[in-house]
């Protein structure tokens, strides 16, 4: 509980109507995008500047509170639930983007600034953001690069860390920090920018970001490739990679997944296909053109059933959409929807995809997957019932087997839903003992009290390892 002298003196930074502890407010802020994950803070605080937010750090330093930031909550990790109490830092209140610098195509922007409406804005001035989140309608920049977010674009493109090139932040003691800059080059010691880049609200808050923009493609197509054999979907994907084409979006749904997305979409995708690939190629149009074809060729030569090429934008934009609604498609089907993520390499998409299936049979639940077939980043998804906890057991230990599975193939238990609460006791799987000791170290040297996001990443207890039989 948050005592009433500290109340007091949270308030007078804020003012009265930026601090709250009422219950409405501590209810709507004690859970995130995470299902069946939920603590109550013991206040919630909305500053407006990066000075509000470095004297609120300085006087919760001072009475060793712990304090949870976050955007539009929408992770999928429990990595903003807080789990040890304390403040509730939101940033919506500081959404402005401050500058478009189109003599060094960067953009200098706050934290609260929802990501599809930045790049809308972006797109006014002929430039081009490519970072794509699957939830960028509601999500925040901050948040975004808080976990280090890819999209759908991440093949081509990359993720949220590859066009971050400077952040100001605040640390856990109220210093505020600025790294990087408009500067395309930068080796002046160790990369904080990129350190605090995926880092999850444990480091440091962050208060500023400066973006680098790109030009805009001229040209996109965009095209469905459907198939009866998963493996040639697979096979498809790695032919696209061998022949040297990376496509701006190469993505990937399983069976259960078509039939829920085409529920939803009313799009007459075909029910009876294992796999079907959306792809979409952008750049100079000779070019579009001309990989569109290769692409089409590497298809059927792979024992594609259909391929069509959409004939117009909106055709092609509403594919894209369908594929973006595959998670709510999804949470139509039962009370509660569990989005995971796992990431191999490209090459064990089909192997990958299959031992999710066996696993799904051996736990008796059911798992749709989909994702970024192109980076090999798959979304396993199932649907279930909190209220049947014998099923969530089942559930969770599926998952874990996954994450295992995921190991095993050379990849990892997370490719851009981050650590959080739920990876937490899996966390050494990937990264090993040293790794996790190093890490931990990083954490003290920035917060040594452990006041910035607590309880996540790191694991009172690591899960032990298991063997999966696969008979």
């Amino acid at each position: 509980m948050l005592n009433s002298a500290l109340i007091h003196q949270l308030r007078a930074i804020v003012g009265d109507r930026y601090f709250r502890d009422d219950k409405e407010a501590l209810i709507a802020h004690s859970y995130d995008g995470t299902p069946m994950l939920q603590a109550l803070p013991d206040g919630v605080v909305y500053p407006e500047n990066t000075g509000q937010v470095a004297e609120i750090m300085k006087l919760l330093a001072a009475c060793k509170v712990p304090l949870v930031s976050r955007g539009s909550g929408s992770n999928l990790c429990g990595g903003t639930v807080p789990v040890e109490g304390g403040v509730v830092m939101v940033m919506h209140r500081m959404n402005r983007i401050l500058e478009i610098d189109q003599e060094n195509l960067t953009a200098v922007v706050q934290p609260g600034v929802i990501t599809a409406e930045f790049i809308e804005h972006i797109e006014s001035f002929g430039l081009f953001y490519p970072p794509d989140p699957g939830s960028m309608r509601i999500s925040t920049i901050g948040g975004n690069i808080a976990e280090c977010s890819g999209g759908l674009r991440g093949l081509k493109y990359g993720t949220t860390k590859d066009y971050v090139i400077g952040l100001e932040a605040v640390l856990a003691n109220g210093v505020i920090i600025r790294t990087g800059g408009k500067l395309m080059k930068d080796v002046a010691g160790y990369d904080l920018t990129k350190l605090l880049i995926g880092s999850e609200g444990t480091l440091a808050i962050i208060t500023e970001a400066t973006l680098k923009l790109v030009p805009p493609p001229k040209s996109k197509k965009t095209m469905l490739a459907m198939y009866r054999d998963l493996y040639g979907a697979a096979r498809t994907v790695s032919r696209i990679i061998e022949s040297r084409i990376i496509p701006a979006t190469l993505e990937f749904m399983d069976n259960p997944t078509i039939r829920v997305v085409d529920d939803f979409a009313k799009l007459g995708l075909p029910l009876d296909m294992e796999a079907i690939l959306l792809i979409e190629q952008d750049g100079d149009p000779e070019t579009v053109e001309r990989d569109i074809e290769r692409i089409r060729q590497i298809c059927e030569l792979e024992q594609a059933d259909r391929v069509e090429v959409a004939a117009t934008r909106e055709e092609a934009e509403k594919l894209l959409t369908a594929r973006r609604s595959a998670f709510t498609a999804l949470a139509r089907l039962r009370p509660t929807t569990i989005l995971e993520d796992a990431t191999v390499p490209r090459s064990k998409i089909a192997d990958m995809v299959l031992r999710i299936n066996e696993i799904a049979r051996k736990h008796n639940v059911t798992i749709a997957t989909f994702g970024h077939a192109g980076d090999g980043n798959l979304h396993p998804t199932a649907t279930t019932d909190a209220r049947d906890h014998e099923e969530i057991e089942r559930v969770e230990r599926a998952f874990e087997d996954i994450f295992e599975a995921a190991i095993e193939l050379g990849g990892t238990i997370t490719g851009e839903h981050g650590v959080g609460l739920v990876k937490a006791p899996y966390l050494e799987w990937k990264v090993g003992t040293a790794g996790i000791e190093l890490m931990k170290g990083i954490k003290r040297a920035f917060d040594p009290d452990n006041l910035l996001n607590p309880g996540k990443m790191f694991a009172k207890e690591t899960r032990k390892r298991v063997v999966i039989d696969h008979g």
